[in-house]
């Protein structure tokens, strides 16, 4: 299932051969750098399989990020439900990405998130889409920024789902994209 192009990428739903970069990037120590916890092989497969067939049944999920001439996965980027009460509203969107260390630098997650946020808006016409990230994330966080986002001042939090043994890696930041209008597209 293709979700969008980009000049150099595509993002599509994983396929079979995707799952050795997607236990790459869910065990890599440098990805995972703000992450509590790194996922056994069978925990990969797991979220590898959840993830897809929440794409194949909504059309959202952090869809694979792959090079548009061979189809190669690098990584992920997508636009996922996301359930947190008291956080953010119920039904809320939330982009998110995660690139194999080797494909850092090259402006790949830029350029797919902000495609995503276009199709968010024209596509999908939901009125906002959220990211955050653990406050001193700033790779991530300049993303955010790099694709026109907004942080929320005063609406940092700790992330209810981070154990109390990582304490360092509560503490979030909250950015919004919102948009103005929806514009009714006919076809």
């Amino acid at each position: 299932m293709l979700i969008v192009e980009t000049e150099r990428l595509i993002l599509r739903n994983w396929q079979d051969e995707d799952r050795n970069l997607f236990y790459e990037i869910n065990r890599d120590e440098k990805v995972m750098e703000f992450f509590p916890l790194r996922r056994s092989h069978a925990e990969c497969d797991i979220l590898f399989d959840r993830n897809r067939d929440m794409i194949s049944e909504t059309g959202l999920g952090f869809y694979a990020l792959t090079d548009r001439v061979t189809n190669d996965a690098m990584g992920f980027c997508g636009l996922s439900p996301v359930d947190l009460p008291g956080i953010l509203p119920e039904g809320a969107i939330e982009i998110g990405w995660r690139l194999a260390t080797r494909f850092w630098g090259r402006g790949y997650v830029t350029e797919a998130a902000s495609r995503l946020i276009e199709y968010a808006r024209a596509d999908l016409r939901v009125p906002d889409v959220h990211a955050f990230a653990v406050d001193r994330n700033h790779r991530s966080i300049a993303v955010m920024q790099r694709i026109g986002m907004q942080r929320l001042i005063g609406q940092d939090f700790d992330h209810p789902k981070v154990p109390e043994t990582h304490p360092h890696l509560k503490r979030h930041v909250l950015f919004r994209t919102q948009f103005d209008s929806i514009e009714i597209r006919t076809r």
